[in-house]
């Protein structure tokens, strides 16, 4: 079973959204940006007030990696591994990190659909990961 995933202040809504199997990004209300992973500010215009908000969870593979010597001893069981950058359908200029299940490491279909799913880690919080589909 993966790692768990521990919440701070700043993650905390995008973690509970996972939890309730909903994928969200930050959204900023003056500028309409997302943005992703979580910042205390907006990226583009600085604001501050930025809200959650849900988005498809669908998307397309950009690129990917193979992991042979990962530094994280949980991890380590299951070398080598993909970790596929995803473009998000609803902008794709917010991008994703995430593991393919059921991909073979060297065999991830670059500019793929993919859509998210939701894996328990070992403390119970669900993390997004995402599947190929047709």
């Amino acid at each position: 079973m993966k790692q768990g995933v521990v919440a701070d202040d700043l993650t905390r809504g995008f973690w509970e959204a996972a939890n309730e199997e909903r994928l969200v990004v930050q959204n900023c209300p003056h500028c309409s940006r997302l943005q992703h992973p979580p910042a205390p500010t907006c990226g583009e215009c600085g604001g501050d007030a930025l809200e959650w908000k849900e988005v498809s969870g669908k998307g397309t593979i950009y690129n990917y990696c193979v992991v042979h010597d990962c530094p994280i001893r949980t991890l380590q069981e299951d070398q080598p591994f993909n970790v596929a950058v995803i473009m998000l359908d609803d902008d794709p200029g917010v991008q994703m990190y995430s593991h393919l299940p059921g991909v073979p490491a060297d065999e991830v279909p670059v500019h793929a659909n993919v859509e998210v799913i939701f894996e328990a880690t070992a403390n119970g919080q669900k993390v997004p990961e995402w599947r190929v589909v047709d």
